[in-house]
């Protein structure tokens, strides 16, 4: 896995997909080359495991783009998950999952999102309507969320990774 530094002069929507493709690169190279009893590795302090990351994060990715801003039906594993039996079953199941399985799972969600956005302006607005204020979000704000949620869980997964095997940087 390589990750390319997003460009320091660039248009926003550039800006944007870059950032993200950034981040989502960074959460690959923490996972890559790690076997099941890696990925499910956990610090003391907390149940977070790299393997449910990249499901969490696969999720978010389909959620976000899928369903809030497309309306469509989630994917698989998303539309028979029972997600009213287990509201965080993606962070719980994951550990029975093949690691391979995760990273194509993140990896085409990622790709599902990049085809839906490229085909779309940053000012079209999502299907779904916000609980907060009643308002739908623009493609530019839930793309600055996926960055935002992105980075903040591979803060997590930099202190798995390094727990794991010393491994540490970006």
């Amino acid at each position: 896995m390589t990750r390319t530094d997003p460009a320091t002069i660039a248009d926003e929507r550039t800006t944007l997909e870059q950032f993200l493709d950034y981040q989502r690169a960074t959460l690959q190279l923490k996972a890559e080359g790690l076997d099941r009893s890696q990925l499910n590795q956990r610090l003391p302090s907390s149940a977070l495991t790299l393997a449910g990351l990249l499901k969490h994060l696969a999720y978010v990715e389909d959620s976000w783009i899928q369903e809030s801003f497309l309306g469509r039906v989630a994917p698989e594993p998303w539309a028979s998950a029972p997600w009213d039996d287990d509201r965080d079953w993606e962070f719980h199941s994951a550990p029975d999952d093949d690691p391979d399985y995760l990273r194509r799972l993140y990896e085409e969600a990622c790709a599902r999102s990049r085809a839906a956005s490229a085909s779309a302006n940053l000012d079209d607005l999502s299907v779904e309507i916000s609980r907060r204020n009643g308002e739908r979000y623009s493609l530019r704000w839930i793309l600055v969320h996926l960055i935002e949620e992105t980075a903040r869980h591979n803060g997590h997964a930099d202190l798995l990774r390094e727990s794991i095997d010393g491994v540490v940087g970006e």
